[in-house]
């Protein structure tokens, strides 16, 4: 993840100037302009750690809002605390020395980072865990916050999982109502044959056998099981093996952790789950400062 990217820093920013932390009223008020701080980010419950390299990076953009901030912060991590990581309730993340004020003015947009994307992260080693030993890989959705998608499909990289599309523009999905809206499966393949931009694999959706025999009888690439049994993706997918062409296969739609091992067991490529981003809750972590 690189933290100093033009869309990590806007991003960054934003929040920064959503929370007007340049204008601290409380901070101003209470903390002596030239008080230095030490203070100490710890997880207070067992998670996966997403997003710790944007704790420096908060503090240079918030410098570069405020323009009054001369001291360069000193952020140290243990060696073995990085991203991706599984952190035990209690553990250090990080240890901050910085201006009081500074500290303070950015602790709200750095927890709320930190939490938003560990949370993903833990949810996706949870479904990860779930699949191991099979074949079966986990991918994300488009369902994330406005705004924060790269941060939200790197947190599921840091917890095991494999992105899909990152937009509208990577790859062609058919889906139901593109669907309904060309005429059927049959003509709306023939057209993202006629228009896909170059060689993009064209996957459709298809919710029964008789869509996935229409969809095999006029190419497709890949195919998106959408809301079958367990039981109906095991038929697909033995149906799609015995074409002589590689045509993957996605189960998606009602996967849970609770039934998302029998899915893969049932040798699908994938398996793509909303809830990694949209249904994550957050972890929790806190920020304890201590004068020096």
């Amino acid at each position: 993840m690189d933290w100093n990217s033009r869309r990590a820093t806007a991003i960054l920013e934003n929040a920064l100037i959503e929370d007007r932390a340049t204008q601290d009223a409380t901070t101003y008020a209470c903390i002596e302009p030239r008080q230095q701080a030490s203070a100490i980010i710890a997880a207070k419950q067992d998670c996966v750690l997403a997003g710790v390299g944007c704790i420096p990076r908060i503090f240079e953009v918030f410098a570069a809002l405020d323009g009054t901030v001369t001291t360069v912060p000193e952020v140290r991590s243990h060696p073995e605390i990085f991203d991706g990581v599984r952190l035990h309730k209690g553990q250090s993340i990080a240890a901050i020395r910085h201006n009081a004020r500074v500290i303070l003015s950015c602790e709200r947009v750095i927890l709320n980072m930190l939490q938003h994307m560990s949370g993903i992260a833990t949810q996706t080693r949870k479904f990860v865990d779930a699949v191991a030993g099979t074949s079966t890989k986990v991918l994300d959705t488009r369902k994330t916050v406005p705004g924060f998608r790269m941060l939200d499909k790197y947190a599921v990289r840091c917890g095991g999982g494999t992105n899909h599309r990152n937009d509208l523009s990577d790859g062609v999905l058919i889906k139901n109502n593109h669907i309904e809206l060309a005429g059927g499966i049959t003509a709306a393949l023939e057209r993202a044959y006629r228009n896909r931009r170059g060689s993009q694999t064209i996957q459709i959706e298809v919710r029964s056998m008789a869509e996935l025999e229409e969809a095999l009888a006029h190419g497709a690439e890949a195919l998106l099981l959408d809301n079958m049994t367990v039981e109906m993706v095991r038929d697909a997918v033995a149906r799609v093996r015995r074409e002589s062409r590689h045509i993957s296969t996605e189960a998606s739609g009602g996967i849970t952790l609770e039934n998302v091992r029998a899915y893969a067991e049932t040798g699908v490529d994938f398996v793509s789950v909303g809830a990694l981003t949209h249904s994550a809750k957050a972890a929790d972590m806190n920020l304890r400062v201590h004068p020096i």
